[in-house]
């Protein structure tokens, strides 16, 4: 489970949100939590809701040349790899989008905040309840009329569960297929890589995962969204600095490579803290993230490439991976998610379930 936000800050969120309602030009926190304004759902059933703000028409903007997928890192989202969203799917034209909102729990956190964006024609969240769910054909109908399309964070291992191999799944493709902008933050980042940490049974910390790359809460899949741009070989993970998880990253990677999932040189990693956005168009990736209220930007992401297989992968041994790659970029930095170049590197290595040196 990679829960985005605390309860006390999500209803500060929200509220700051709530405030920024109407006003395009403000800046608008989100409030995409578990929170919600309290509204009723405009349709609800036992298998999902949906939570509409906005006009109901389809907006039709016309449709992007090429993809745009956005990797947020959880917390407080950012402003600006929205808004790159929403000007991706109007291609420079006045027409306004319709977003859509995935989640598993939660309400209509999102709505207020994407409404107060410029451009937005209407959000629609969709709370799905049920494996059921997702094939709804109300569901499927709002999820290939989106012009914008998001996962929220949450619990991944519901979205694994409830999603993969469904009419739901194949939509979301078909988005991305037609260049929809599509992303997800905390949770919903977890799904977007070709393999995914599942946190089926619960979280791990890097020192459990190091100490034992075979503990039970180490749990990796492959079965969902395995196949979007630029992201085969990837797993990724969020909330990377904040949470200290490079370490079970690293694992993640040595087991994929130990499991036989893929060759150690085709794996890769991407690894993006809390208040960051890393934004994939075309090859090139850019991280944003917002004002830091100290005259700076947050947003700091990490790349991650083996250099050499893994040493020492095995059940109840601690972790021995030597020599990854890491590109550190921080907010305004860009990187090839097409060729992973090697420019302004640093080394990392786990030996005997120790992450040296310092690996942010």
């Amino acid at each position: 489970m990679e829960c985005s936000q605390t309860p006390s800050r999500l209803r500060r969120i929200v509220s700051l949100a709530l405030l920024c309602a109407g006003l395009a030009a403000a800046p608008a926190w989100a409030g995409g939590g578990s929170a919600g304004t309290g509204a009723k759902a405009t349709v609800s059933s036992k298998d999902y809701e949906v939570y509409r703000s906005g006009s109901p028409a389809d907006a039709l903007p016309p449709r992007p040349a090429s993809n745009l997928l956005v990797l947020m890192g959880g917390g407080i989202d950012v402003d600006d790899a929205f808004r790159a969203m929403i000007a991706k799917a109007r291609g420079g034209m006045a027409a306004k989008v319709d977003v859509v909102i995935l989640r598993t729990s939660g309400a209509d956190g999102y709505n207020p905040y994407l409404m107060a964006m410029d451009g937005v024609d209407s959000v629609e969240s969709i709370v799905l309840k049920s494996r059921a769910g997702a094939s709804a054909a109300e569901v499927l109908n709002l999820v290939a009329r989106a012009d914008v399309l998001f996962i929220a964070g949450g619990d991944q291992s519901t979205y694994i569960a409830q999603w993969a191999g469904t009419p739901l799944e194949a939509a979301m493709k078909d988005a991305v297929a037609r260049h929809v902008p599509f992303g997800g933050t905390s949770a919903g980042l977890s799904v977007l890589g070709q393999f995914d940490y599942s946190g089926a049974n619960q979280s791990v910390s890097s020192a459990t995962a190091m100490g034992n790359p075979y503990d039970r809460n180490v749990t990796l899949d492959r079965s969902f969204l395995n196949a979007l741009p630029l992201m085969a070989g990837v797993i990724t993970d969020a909330h990377l600095v904040t949470r200290d998880r490079m370490g079970r990253l690293v694992t993640f990677l040595a087991r994929l490579s130990a499991d036989g999932w893929a060759g150690w040189p085709a794996l890769r990693g991407i690894g993006v803290d809390e208040e960051t956005a890393v934004v994939v168009d075309g090859d090139m990736a850019t991280v944003m993230g917002n004002d830091d209220g100290q005259g700076g930007r947050t947003g700091r992401a990490y790349f991650l490439k083996p250099t050499m297989a893994p040493t020492t992968v095995q059940a109840k041994k601690p972790l021995t991976f030597r020599s990854l790659q890491v590109e550190k970029r921080v907010a305004g930095g860009h990187y090839n998610v097409a060729t992973w170049p090697t420019e302004s590197p640093y080394f990392i290595s786990v030996e005997t379930g120790v992450l040296m040196p310092n690996p942010y």
